[in-house]
């Protein structure tokens, strides 16, 4: 096995630490809690660590979370892409049901408006409604 950590620089310093990969894992992770909106930051992420990797390289150190946030921005942007791709195909159910969801003053109207989305989605996507998820929350 070889040692993997960074050698000392010639002259005796120690070897620089890039921190861009920490901040690309920070953009890379809020990138996948927003999606389909989180796909810049997750592109961001992704550019953060190829940049703090390339910066290390340079200068002999190291860049922790570097390939992580790469990773996980990669893993963003297919997960935004998903969303994006679900929204364009159920666009019609999903704006009818916001439409329902906002004149809905009741509990049991906004149970309907669930219903009437399950059953939609289940119709275009051919699965069974107890498979759709609810966009209201409610089981």
């Amino acid at each position: 096995m070889t040692d993997q950590s960074p050698q000392p620089h010639a002259d005796g310093q120690p070897p620089t630490v890039e921190k861009g990969g920490l901040w690309g894992v920070f953009l890379s992770a809020a990138g996948l809690m927003l999606p389909p909106f989180g796909v810049l930051l997750s592109l961001l992420g992704i550019h953060q660590g190829r940049k703090a990797r390339r910066a290390a390289r340079e200068n002999s150190g190291h860049a922790p979370g570097a390939v992580l946030s790469m990773v996980l921005g990669w893993i963003g942007v297919l997960f935004s892409a998903a969303a994006i791709a679900g929204y364009i195909v159920f666009w019609d159910e999903y704006t009818a049901y916001q439409e329902c969801s906002a004149r809905a003053l009741t509990v049991s109207t906004q149970e309907q408006c669930d219903a009437a989305w399950r059953s939609a989605v289940s119709e275009r996507a051919g699965i069974p409604e107890d498979e759709v998820p609810s966009l209201g929350g409610s089981a």
